[in-house]
């Protein structure tokens, strides 16, 4: 059975439950609405002829989410809760629902109703019909500010141009994964520093796109300030490519033809016997150039504090416990 496929053969191996699909949402102060977005995955998954659960991994809420969340994972026999003994981040909480998760294709999708429910059979169809990676890909975003569009389309831009890897644009942190890309996140892609949405185009196996509009709220508020925004956009450089470690070179030899060519002029000038005031020139051209090698010395030192924290070891997350009907 295995020569003759592979991926069946992948699929028998890893089917350990009878769970077909295990949607993976993780939560973190969401209080004001998870009642209703529990009320919604329940209402779409029921519809399905599939098997599945759902994983809700709490990470390190301080409101009243995780006292909502608990009674619904004790009574509904298709909810499990992951708590976390503090808050991880939201990478975190997505490796860890996949880590816990039972079913041979797995959605990743956030709590608040922007990744839409309502897609979740169209990705399962494409996942049965022999596609082990499904990217959701953003068309609209219902509450995105022109200045969100700009920015989200040029971070794209910028790490397809310096990435071997490229991502597919509006890319979000909801997608499905077979159980064989599980099984690989699990064993070979356990980075502390890591961009989720990116590693599982890099794994390789069949995916495909489908396309959504990303709707509003409906309560609470986003968590992602634009500080933490810029942080996840440069872990997601650092992990797929050494481009930026490279620019103290392009720097170097930037400002070497630009040295070049004062110490030709100043010699020219010095021939001439016209005396060149380089006052001017000396300080605009230092300044210059110790701002660049103080920029350069801070990427060197980020990509040093990413070995450092691999080289630590310390856990992605730890769980505090896990809530399930009895």
């Amino acid at each position: 059975m295995c020569s003759k496929s592979l991926y069946l053969c992948n699929r028998y191996r890893y089917k350990m439950s009878s769970i077909d699909v295990s949607v993976v949402v993780s939560v973190y102060n969401e209080a004001e609405g998870i009642a209703n977005s529990y009320a919604e995955f329940s209402r779409v998954l029921s519809t399905m002829p599939e098997s599945y659960e759902l994983v809700f991994v709490n990470d390190g809420s301080t409101d009243a989410t995780l006292s909502i969340l608990k009674p619904i994972a004790e009574s509904d026999e298709h909810v499990r809760l992951i708590n976390f003994s503090k808050n991880f981040g939201h990478e975190s909480a997505m490796i860890a629902g996949i880590d816990y998760a039972r079913g041979d294709a797995i959605i990743c999708m956030d709590s608040d109703l922007q990744h839409p429910p309502t897609k979740i059979p169209e990705m399962v169809d494409l996942w049965k019909n022999g596609f082990d990676v499904v990217n959701m890909v953003r068309l609209e975003r219902k509450d995105a500010t022109l200045m969100n569009k700009i920015t989200s389309k040029c971070f794209y831009k910028f790490i397809n141009s310096i990435s071997d890897a490229k991502l597919a644009e509006n890319a979000s942190d909801f997608f499905l994964i077979s159980r064989n890309v599980a099984e690989v996140l699990k064993k070979d892609f356990r980075e502390r520093t890591r961009f989720l949405r990116g590693l599982i185009q890099l794994v390789g196996f069949t995916r495909t796109t489908l396309e959504y509009v990303a709707q509003e709220r409906t309560a609470g508020k986003s968590h992602y300030s634009f500080f933490k925004l810029l942080k996840l956009s440069f872990s997601a450089i650092s992990s797929f490519s050494k481009i930026p470690l490279q620019l103290g070179i392009f720097a170097g030899i930037i400002f070497g033809c630009i040295s070049l060519v004062l110490i030709v002029y100043s010699l020219v000038m010095w021939f001439l016997n016209t005396p060149v005031s380089g006052y001017t020139t000396l300080v605009v051209f230092m300044s210059a150039f110790a701002s660049v090698q103080m920029f350069v010395i801070g990427i060197i030192g980020q990509y040093l504090g990413y070995i450092f924290d691999e080289i630590k070891g310390r856990p992605i997350y730890i769980v505090k416990e896990i809530i399930e009907k009895k």
